[in-house]
């Protein structure tokens, strides 16, 4: 049997305090890129009962993401978006998910990310990420970005971490290591540097800040 949405919200409070779930309730958070960080970032945020997710990627699902990637091998060949839709909505089916099966560029980033309270960055490709700032800045400065920088390897869980970066921008990972075809990608720290993300919204939407 499926809990009620009150059931849930209930669940929630329990857990989180009523005043910090409503802050949660009431959020907006667009996740660029849904792959091993955007995947677990859109399943963190939603179990913590953000209201609304922007999902957006214009991706397949691959048998090599099945590793660190919150998708099922039943999956695969589906696009990024409706298999993350379909696996939140049985997590977490009272979430409001809206899914842009598109590749974000300079010319629909604004359009895409109006509605968002913070953004979150996650990426592999490099211009990508850089074009993403550069809009988020130029176009929305009073929003938080929450990007991604260094998670690849088999490093210590340790030298993952968050730092503010700008007044309105985080930045998550052990900012050395880079993702390419010759690294080892670990789920793990896939994962962690993802939780980093996930937490620094959570902390955002909390109105508590990195020094």
């Amino acid at each position: 049997m499926i809990p009620s949405e009150k059931e849930m919200r209930l669940a929630l409070e329990k857990r989180q305090g009523r005043k910090l779930t409503q802050r949660y309730s009431d959020a907006a958070v667009a996740i660029c890129g849904l792959g091993g960080l955007g995947s677990n970032i859109a399943v963190t945020l939603a179990r913590a009962g953000v209201g609304r997710l922007i999902l957006i990627d214009y991706d397949q699902v691959d048998i090599t993401n099945l590793h660190r990637q919150q998708y099922k091998v039943s999956q695969v060949g589906i696009y990024k978006t409706e298999a993350l839709y379909h696996n939140l909505m049985e997590a977490v089916p009272y979430t409001k998910l809206d899914i842009h099966n598109v590749r974000i560029t300079e010319d629909n980033a604004a359009e895409l990310l109006k509605d968002a309270d913070i953004i979150c960055e996650a990426f592999d490709d490099p211009e990508a990420k850089a074009m993403l700032t550069n809009v988020v800045l130029e176009s929305f400065p009073d929003k938080y970005l929450v990007a991604a920088s260094g998670m690849a390897g088999t490093g210590s869980a340790n030298s993952i971490r968050t730092r503010k970066v700008l007044k309105h921008m985080y930045l998550c990972g052990d900012e050395v290591s880079e993702v390419n075809e010759q690294t080892v990608l670990l789920p793990s720290r896939v994962m962690l540097c993802a939780a980093h993300q996930a937490n620094a919204v959570l902390r955002i939407l909390a109105n508590e800040f990195e020094t």
